[in-house]
């Protein structure tokens, strides 16, 4: 690594990252599974799983898996959250098995929404 020998520099080298990582985000799909103990009893584990082999079955390389907390939608487990790049995030309910697929198969893959959409009632905070 290059020594940094100026003010310029650091915010030059800062910049440099920062663009990188932003272009690196904006690539990436996100598939959010909430894991909770009202989504791990009705199948997120098993749900989260079938989606990453259903995205490697696919070729699909670009996505970020991540386990995450209630979603507040105890009634329609598992829940899945996926944000392709540059749109919004989409939460969809009752996903197991053959839904699990079917969301990498057509709005993964292709961006076609399937049945199971539920509406967002939070904003997103990013830091």
């Amino acid at each position: 690594m290059a020594k940094i020998n100026s003010l310029a520099e650091l915010q030059k080298k800062r910049e440099d990252l920062q663009a990188a990582a932003n272009k690196s985000k904006s690539e990436k799909i996100i598939v959010n599974v909430s894991l909770a103990t009202c989504s791990i009893a009705s199948g997120g584990k098993e749900t989260l799983e079938a989606m990453k082999q259903e995205c490697a079955a696919q070729g699909i390389s670009n996505v970020e898996f991540g386990q995450v907390g209630c979603h507040t939608y105890c009634y329609a487990e598992p829940t899945v959250e996926i944000i392709l790049p540059g749109k919004q995030p989409v939460v969809f309910g009752y996903v197991k098995g053959d839904k699990a697929k079917e969301l990498v198969q057509k709005y993964i893959k292709s961006g076609e929404l399937v049945e199971g959409v539920i509406p967002v009632n939070y904003e997103r905070v990013v830091f």
